[in-house]
């Protein structure tokens, strides 16, 4: 059975004024549960993630300052939310439920986490609404379990993935792949083991010619055993942060990409939402729910 990770603090540890765009956290297992996709018990509830396992991605003195609540102004802006116990905890459940995919992913081929892909976080700093990088922690916990020898991370949010290719530049086992909007946030890129910048009003014709043309050779080249894979919809047209002109359909497709890929080389893959920030929260919905249904589809 396909395991999905899902709390509600995902939404309800938020800031008052960043819960519009956060209602999908809860939405989406709602719309997926509703609609008969997924059975409520293939949801699970994340514990908090130890903070020994944090450390061997995070610095302690960042580690301590999140849990003492001891952040400077100046780290609390650039993380862009006001510190709080409960966002802390959050960002662990979080990461945790990132741990706990791996183990479904290895069972069944792929598991999902209803949040994560906090990919704007460094080892001693926070940025970009990302406290601790999940996915950078989960690899780390792999590699030191033995359970793989080679990691592909896949970033397709909008946004590069600059806390991931800093935290893995000189981990050759994690090799990190980054397709982005090149004009948006950050503006200070860091090197990934692959980059591909996209520019501004980027199609979905193109944006898939360019994904097909590169995935299979990525997979050839890279031999990876296991896949993280960040599946932002912020590539939509509809995004207020995105910049590119991606349709829904297309969004779908490059999901499916993925996927196919990996299944048919059977490599697990563990799937975390990123980014979505179109006015209307139905199209959010309908976008990440997308990659629910055919995780359904191409895995079950």
């Amino acid at each position: 059975m396909i395991k999905i990770a899902f709390d509600s603090i995902y939404a309800h540890a938020l800031p008052e004024n960043h819960r519009f765009p956060m209602l999908k956290y809860e939405l989406i297992p709602a719309q997926l549960v509703h609609e008969g996709t997924c059975k409520p018990n293939q949801f699970f509830s994340p514990t908090l993630c130890p903070k020994e396992l944090v450390l061997e991605t995070h610095t302690e003195e960042y580690v301590n300052k999140l849990l003492n609540q001891t952040l400077s102004p100046a780290e609390i802006r650039r993380i862009g939310f006001p510190q709080s116990p409960e966002l802390v905890n959050r960002e662990l459940i979080i990461t945790q439920g990132t741990i706990d995919a791996t183990q479904y992913a290895l069972e069944n081929g792929v598991s999902l986490n209803v949040a994560g892909g906090t990919h704007h976080a460094f080892a001693d700093r926070g940025e970009g609404f990302c406290l601790l990088n999940d996915m950078a922690i989960a690899a780390n916990y792999l590699l030191r379990e033995k359970q793989s020898k080679k990691i592909l991370i896949i970033d397709l949010d909008v946004h590069q993935g600059n806390g991931t290719a800093h935290l893995m530049q000189n981990e050759p086992r994690v090799f990190t792949f980054s397709m982005h909007g090149a004009a948006n946030y950050p503006f200070h890129k860091e090197t990934s083991d692959l980059d591909i910048p996209l520019a501004d009003g980027t199609d979905g014709k193109t944006y898939l010619a360019i994904l097909s043309d590169v995935l299979p050779k990525l997979f050839k080249d890279v031999k990876p055993d296991f896949v993280f894979y960040l599946s932002g919809v912020d590539i939509l047209s509809t995004d207020k942060l995105g910049k590119l002109a991606v349709s829904l359909e297309d969004c779908k497709q490059r999901d499916r990409m993925v996927f196919q890929q990996a299944k048919s080389l059977d490599i697990p893959v563990v799937v975390a939402l990123g980014g979505g920030y179109s006015p209307d929260i139905k199209v959010i919905v309908d976008a990440h729910c997308n990659t629910f249904r055919l995780a359904m589809d191409i895995f079950d």
